[in-house]
């Protein structure tokens, strides 16, 4: 008997992850590398397993995910948010532990736009009375 699969999509600035979820051991792969190879940084493999951590699900799936575009931290957080949506896919009653913590919002924070005239979206040249 094949184990079920459940797949969702996270986003986060500029990263996109497709994750999939099936029951295991808790085995994490981002990219084909493992979880600790891929976020060598403690806080980031710390965000990718709060769902897992709320729900007690830790070690209840292997966990597979694709992630282009953008840096670590947005990659992480579009991690996670793929992850708890494919946790709500698995058992709905989970949606309101995943709700209450706010891993099924999408953080909408973009990246502000440069505009002519300045040295970046807010920061200006250097000002110069005479």
């Amino acid at each position: 008997m094949k184990a079920a699969e459940y797949s969702a999509t996270g986003r986060r600035k500029n990263s996109i992850a497709r994750v999939r979820i099936k029951t295991g051991r808790g085995i994490m792969q981002v990219n084909n590398k493992s979880l600790i190879e891929y976020f060598k940084r403690e806080t980031l493999k710390m965000i990718i397993e709060q769902p897992l951590e709320k729900t007690e699900t830790l070690a209840k799936f292997d966990i597979v995910a694709d992630v282009i575009g953008g840096g670590l931290t947005g990659q992480a957080g579009a991690v996670r948010l793929g992850i708890s949506r494919a946790l709500i896919q698995f058992d709905e009653a989970l949606r309101p532990i995943l709700r209450a913590n706010g891993f099924l919002t999408r953080d909408p924070r973009e990246k502000e736009r440069k505009k002519y005239g300045l040295a970046g979206a807010r920061k200006r040249f250097q000002f110069s009375k005479r």
